[in-house]
């Protein structure tokens, strides 16, 4: 049995004003995109047609149906049916005339929020964001992440101590050591797919073996590997080589592996490489020391005005809030005395209360201003303040002339706050205006903050999660276009976050004009290579977790669809 489920009863009926009006259901099959079909017929209706139900049938079967919805009978399927991959479009008839042919797509949704403005500690300090609904939580100092690449030498699988000293003395990692290291290594294309995997795996992990060797913890580490298609198709687009573009994966191994591959080395070389993401973790010298303990050395340090001593307790203590070992309620026994010598260490007790639970917004705030009049010239103190301040703002926490506010950001610049922070802190500003204007209706001013948005983000580095909330603010606003070109070169890249690359997808997949452009292979391809699961599982039915196979409508889709995933 087919239902109609609404949570609506009085739109539902309304809908439906002629004895005429109702919905037939058009019965999808995904045999229909079978790959062994040279191309898919273009017709208005996709599959099995079931008999239309009327205006009179409808509302008579409309019943309740758990707590709020209701629905009602439109078909039913015979048995052999229910053996098959299925999706319901739904045909609504005024007067017994085609009114609207809609397909259900299920896009995946992700949360986002205003773009990190980062506090100050010691350093810049950023919440832990990823593009996901189980994001991590604490924050993340921005000199704790290194990144960079490694060149992999043809037919060279093992890596020695010896070949990534330089690597690690170039690091300077006296004060810190490698927590966590993320492998991403590529091969060039030519060549049986199992061995090129094999042998990156293998060039990864000596990497990993040769880097464990100058320190004594434990690296965690995540490898994966691939071929690097992406970087292969960019490189020959606009080059002789570009033929090479329209062929299949299968068609241009053949091609290299019949004498294509010698003349192609110049490009290959760089193909070949690791792309490491270096997690580090401050070197503690109180990391084993007991919270008491800690601090009573603390209290200490404060006593002697030894702040430098201060600053390392202090850091020990927030490293082991960060990973829950301390109670983030241990901040009230460490009290400071409110004096100009302090400023620093009351700052980062106060801020840090922040970072841990934005629910202490307002009092942190108030904390901060009361250091504001302590060190009115302290550039960390007016940046923090100020960051709190906008948050407050937008969940209409305070009360906030924007105007002022505007200027107040703008007077950063007095602080010495670089240029790209105080641009990211207007960003954000905006955000919060248009947000405001489009609840007032006020749509010129909404548009003039989007614009102002969309002139600026240029101006300073961008954090996935940054890129994620960008591209649907913009979207919101039905601004897609703005999306696109916000993420479009991002998503071609090979080090792109999966899930920002699938949020990309996700915008964009529907859109014809988008998946036509010979440079959406490069993308489509940087997806499987990355998730070759994830990306096939995009093209199954809406009741399998997919969008929808009926995405294999688009002959270009189907296309790179059958070439990677057919099996």
């Amino acid at each position: 049995m087919l239902y109609f489920t609404t949570n609506n009863k009085k739109w539902f009926t309304r809908l439906f004003q002629n004895k005429t009006d109702g919905i037939a259901i058009d019965v999808v099959n995904k045999l229909r995109y079978d790959c062994d079909k040279a191309s898919i017929e273009n017709t208005q209706i996709k599959g099995q047609l079931l008999q239309p139900v009327y205006k009179k049938d409808l509302i008579k079967g409309l019943s309740p149906y758990g707590k709020k919805s209701y629905r009602t009978l439109v078909g039913q399927l015979s048995s052999a049916a229910l053996n098959q991959s299925l999706e319901y479009n739904i045909l609504f008839l005024f007067q017994n005339q085609l009114c609207r042919y809609q397909t259900i797509y299920n896009l995946e949704a992700y949360p986002w929020d205003i773009l990190d403005m980062g506090m100050y500690l010691d350093s810049l300090a950023y919440n832990r964001k990823e593009i996901k609904t189980d994001a991590r939580d604490g924050y993340l100092i921005k000199n704790k992440t290194l990144n960079f690449i490694i060149p992999f030498e043809k037919n060279k699988s093992e890596y020695t101590h010896e070949d990534i000293k330089p690597i690690y003395d170039s690091l300077k990692l006296t004060d810190f050591n490698i927590k966590t290291i993320n492998i991403k290594a590529y091969s060039s294309v030519e060549g049986s797919l199992e061995r090129n995997i094999e042998l990156q795996e293998q060039r990864a992990n000596s990497i990993v073996r040769a880097l464990q060797s100058f320190q004594k913890p434990t690296i965690t580490t995540n490898v994966s590997s691939s071929e690097n298609w992406v970087e292969f198709l960019n490189d020959i687009k606009n080059t002789s080589y570009a033929n090479l573009t329209s062929l299949s994966k299968k068609q241009i191994k053949t091609e290299l592996a019949n004498g294509l591959s010698s003349e192609l080395e110049p490009f290959l070389k760089h193909h070949r490489k690791a792309v490491l993401h270096l997690e580090l973790e401050r070197i503690d010298k109180y990391k084993n020391m007991p919270a008491e303990q800690l601090l009573s050395k603390y209290r200490m340090a404060i006593s002697n005005d030894d702040t430098n001593e201060a600053k390392a307790i202090q850091n020990s203590i927030f490293d082991k809030m960060n990973a829950k070992a301390i109670s983030p309620d241990f901040l009230h026994k460490m009290e400071v005395p409110q004096q100009a010598k302090f400023a620093d260490i009351i700052n980062k007790n106060s801020t840090f209360k922040y970072m841990l639970d934005v629910r202490q917004a307002m009092i942190v705030y108030n904390e901060l201003k009361a250091l504001e009049k302590l060190v009115p010239m302290n550039s960390k103190v007016q940046y923090n303040k100020l960051s709190v301040k906008i948050n407050l703002w937008r969940y209409k926490a305070i009360k906030v002339k924007p105007n002022s506010l505007k200027n107040e950001i703008m007077a950063l610049e007095d602080y010495d706050i670089p240029e790209s922070l105080i641009t990211r802190m207007l960003v954000n500003f905006n955000i919060i205006k248009a947000e405001n204007a489009m609840q007032d209706r006020n749509y010129k001013k909404k548009d003039a903050a989007v614009n102002f948005i969309n002139k600026n983000y240029k101006a300073f580095e961008l954090s996935d999660f940054d890129y994620l909330s960008l591209a649907q603010f913009f979207s919101y606003y039905a601004n897609t276009d703005y999306a696109v070109d916000l993420l479009e070169q991002k998503v071609a890249q090979i080090n792109v976050d999966e899930d920002l690359l699938f949020y990309y997808l996700n915008l964009t997949l529907i859109d014809k004009a988008l998946t036509s452009e010979p440079n959406y292979r490069t993308i489509l391809l940087n997806a499987y290579n990355m998730n070759p699961k994830r990306f096939c599982k995009l093209f199954n039915s809406v009741e399998s977790g997919g969008v929808t196979f009926q995405l294999l409508e688009d002959e270009y889709l189907r296309k790179t669809y059958c070439e990677n995933c057919g099996d």
